[in-house]
């Protein structure tokens, strides 16, 4: 069992490093800024999810393969890279009538939460991250360090929702105020477009 006052320093470190700009929390911004904080929270869900994949392989040792690999890595990073480049290739070529708020025409609640997942699981410095971050909160006398990764996994889970969830929520009504405008939409999409092509190139480039 993991104590109260270490609990809860893992989890006000956790919603510091949510409060910290990264491709996580810009993607939530972006997501919700085009089509609203139901949008952002639906990726924020994804995210959280792709955290329970990342709990799991620090909590069973696999992270630390990723760590060792240099193919691994990087074959994993391409990958997330590769998929932030279609989704910034799907904003620049969409129309401002397919980004309005609300609109039936943008991507649907599932492939919302499925972009969540994808860009948190396709990104190796997560695992890396949760490898060296975790075991420091953890302590072999109090029980079986497996179980003390999930417990640590799930607190780090629901700070992300909490700060995310407030990133969707507040980009989602800045969003709303520009939503009637054609021209704006455009803007926003452009903006998201740019975003995502940064964010792939971060992660292409990005090392161990």
């Amino acid at each position: 069992m993991i104590p109260v006052d270490v609990a809860a320093a893992f989890f006000a470190t956790a919603i510091l490093l949510g409060l910290a700009p990264g491709p996580d929390n810009i993607f939530v911004l972006t997501q919700s800024a085009l089509r609203g904080p139901r949008a952002g929270v639906l990726v924020t869900l994804g995210l959280c999810t792709g955290l329970v994949v990342h709990t799991l392989l620090v909590a069973f040792g696999v992270a630390a393969v990723f760590a060792a690999s240099d193919l691994a890595f990087t074959v994993l990073k391409l990958a997330g890279a590769a998929y932030l480049l279609y989704l910034a290739w799907q904003a620049f070529r969409a129309p401002a009538e397919s980004i309005r708020l609300g609109s039936a025409a943008g991507p649907g609640g599932w492939a919302l939460y499925r972009r969540g997942i994808v860009m948190n699981v396709t990104n190796p410095k997560v695992s890396i991250f949760f490898l060296a971050f975790l075991p420091q909160f953890a302590d072999p006398a109090r029980g079986p360090l497996g179980v003390q990764m999930m417990l640590l996994g799930a607190l780090f889970m629901l700070a992300t929702l909490l700060v995310f969830g407030g990133v969707a929520l507040l980009a989602g009504a800045i969003g709303a105020r520009l939503g009637g405008s054609a021209r704006a939409q455009r803007v926003m999409n452009r903006v998201a477009g740019t975003v995502f092509a940064l964010l792939a190139l971060k992660l292409a480039t990005t090392s161990r």
